[in-house]
């Protein structure tokens, strides 16, 4: 009798369904991003995404206490300095409000991966990511020069007990620099976790609104990547892989899901997938008025960058999944 092949047999029942799920996700692969900002007793919600704060020290710690009871590994942090300067220098000083919240975390929380985003924009008075010459109105960063920045600002977040370094920037050489950096400074086991595949995308609007980092002029996209390009990424990811890069990301995640995949498949390291601010707005959104459900949304969006080849997946829905995660016995 026609039709032989019958796949909807193993549709048939909610728990058949779970026991042939090829894709799975839970909750030790997301990583929950947290911004740090100067004061006390501060949690400022950012405009362009709801649910989403700007903390002081005091109430990160309260997060990362929050986040680590969910079952959630590991926080990304970001920082918002007091002041801005030309070198950066909120980014590599001891005193820094990533180094401040790393420190306070660690002593709080123990058990829970801290991840710092190494990067510069947030703490360069003009929004790019490194030395510009001067009087350069264009956004053209230096590189090499940068690579100093970068390497100084990676050991102070060791320092301060950061368990994973992950430069962001998209400069040439950057993991090369920073894992020769924290070697000579004795972190031989602090593990890299290059943006390797970080685009100029328009999805990170929000983003900048969280980050206070906004490019004052010029944009990013002499060193972020073409969206474009795939090629490009895989080359990248080679030249990561020979400077010791230890895990490897593709920023953003909803576009880019066949780099993921790509990426993936040309290397034997671990990769992840940010879940950028605007993917994230854009399904707030349109649930805070009602067109879409929201856990549904987000568990198939989030299940959809595992699929792709995701290992770990940072976004801003980290702690509703584990939740959600929880409710399902996952």
């Amino acid at each position: 009798m026609f039709p032989i092949h019958r796949p909807r047999r193993l549709r048939s029942h909610p728990q058949l369904r779970r026991m042939v799920r090829e894709t799975v996700l839970t909750t030790s692969d997301l990583v929950y991003p947290l911004f740090a900002v100067p004061g006390k007793g501060i949690a400022k919600e950012v405009k362009s995404m709801p649910g989403v704060y700007q903390l002081s020290v005091d109430k990160i710690v309260e997060e990362a206490k929050e986040v680590y009871d969910l079952g959630i590994p590991a926080i990304i942090l970001f920082g918002i300095p007091q002041d801005k300067d030309l070198e950066a220098t909120g980014a590599w000083h001891d005193c820094g409000i990533v180094q401040k919240a790393a420190s306070a975390v660690k002593q709080a929380v123990p058990e829970l991966i801290i991840i710092a985003d190494t990067c510069l924009c947030e703490y360069t008075s003009h929004g790019h990511c490194g030395y510009l010459e001067v009087g350069d109105l264009t956004g053209r960063v230096l590189n090499d020069p940068t690579l100093e920045l970068l390497k100084k600002t990676a050991i102070s977040q060791a320092q301060a007990g950061v368990d994973i370094i992950a430069p962001s920037g998209m400069m040439d050489g950057f993991v090369q620099a920073i894992r020769i950096g924290l070697d000579e400074a004795g972190y031989l086991d602090t593990p890299i976790l290059s943006y390797t595949a970080k685009y100029a995308s328009s999805y990170y609007g929000p983003f900048r609104d969280a980050a206070e980092s906004t490019p004052q002029f010029g944009d990013r996209r002499t060193y972020q990547m073409d969206p474009g390009n795939t090629r490009e990424a895989l080359k990248e990811v080679e030249l990561d892989v020979a400077e010791g890069a230890d895990m490897l990301m593709v920023k953003p995640a909803l576009a880019y899901m066949d780099i993921i995949w790509r990426v993936k498949e040309a290397s034997q390291l671990p990769v992840a997938a940010y879940n950028v601010s605007g993917e994230y707005s854009m399904i707030k959104a349109a649930a805070l008025n009602g067109w879409i459900d929201e856990q549904r949304v987000v568990m198939e969006t989030l299940t959809g960058f595992k699929r792709a080849g995701a290992d770990l997946i940072l976004t801003y829905h980290a702690k509703d999944a584990a939740r959600w995660l929880a409710k399902l016995g996952n």
